[in-house]
């Protein structure tokens, strides 16, 4: 097999990871319409994960009981798909995406206060051209008032991506963890946090609790289940295999498979201000991916 043979298969596989999470808005639609709500789904999906881990790998679950600082990425990784989950079934999909993805913001400053990586001035570039995308997306149409989240979907979509951000940095931070710890942690994360979320919210009455016992919403979240599994592990052959950088750059994929695929089935819309703030974000996401290159 040729050596550009080799880089397409883990490419390949990332883009799958990429297609997965970009398209994923319209199952979690598909099981709200049958009375799932989305953090009880994300709730479901991520136990099943759980249990497979626990019957491959059992021992991850010593090493993350005694390291504290994996329950930090058990938080960051919960947050971040019980937010985008949500945010993606009930908003405006491109708008959350791109807002998803002021991840740059976020990982400049964690990674100052939790790495102790100096702020450079490539790094204060990215801020200010991610920032800047932000306020064009987000200015109001009519001129008045501040440019911040004006819907539920929108503040879920920031916080997601500031949870991701911290994701990572976490990742980076305990790289000495097992993969099968780290990877534990994050599914723990994924269950955990979504259906604490949606216990308390359940009893203040403001999401639904579990719809009655139905072949489809079951199969549908079990399905949804098996390929967020595939995708992880997709994710895990690609990035064990291409530089990081790359990695990072293929998975911005992502932005376009959601986008294109919610204008299509009229979940999210794009106007000149959404394009220009966009490309503001993305350019500044694929710097800070391609900052590293040097070193590959």
């Amino acid at each position: 097999m040729s050596t550009s043979q080799r880089a397409l298969l883990p490419a390949l596989a990332l883009v799958f990871n990429a297609f997965t999470w970009g398209v994923s808005w319209w199952p979690f639609r598909q099981l709200e319409a049958a009375g799932l709500h989305p953090l009880a789904a994300t709730a479901l999906i991520y136990l099943l994960a759980v249990a497979l881990i626990t019957l491959v790998r059992p021992a991850a679950w010593r090493e993350v009981l005694t390291h504290p600082a994996l329950w930090v990425l058990v938080l960051a990784s919960g947050t971040t798909n019980a937010a985008f989950n949500w945010a993606v079934t009930i908003g405006d999909v491109v708008r959350v995406v791109l807002l998803f993805y002021l991840m740059p913001v976020w990982a400049v400053l964690l990674a100052r206060l939790l790495l102790h990586e100096p702020l450079t001035a490539g790094a204060l570039l990215r801020v200010a051209l991610a920032l800047a995308g932000a306020l064009i997306i987000l200015w109001p149409q009519d001129g008045a008032g501040w440019p911040l989240p004006r819907t539920l979907a929108e503040w879920l979509g920031v916080i997601g991506g500031f949870s991701f951000a911290l994701n990572n940095v976490m990742l980076r931070r305990e790289a000495a963890r097992s993969e099968g710890a780290r990877a534990l942690a994050m599914f723990v994360g994924g269950a955990l946090v979504a259906l604490l979320l949606a216990l308390v919210l359940h009893s203040r009455g403001v999401v639904p609790g579990l719809p009655a016992l139905s072949w489809g919403w079951i199969a549908g979240a079990v399905t949804l289940g098996a390929f967020f599994l595939a995708s992880n592990l997709a994710l895990q052959y690609g990035a064990a295999r291409l530089p990081a950088n790359a990695t990072a750059v293929i998975m911005l994929v992502e932005v376009l498979f959601a986008s294109v695929s919610a204008v299509l089935l009229g979940a999210g819309s794009v106007d000149a201000r959404v394009l220009a703030g966009g490309a503001a974000i993305i350019a500044a996401a694929a710097s800070a991916a391609l900052r590293g290159r040097s070193a590959h």
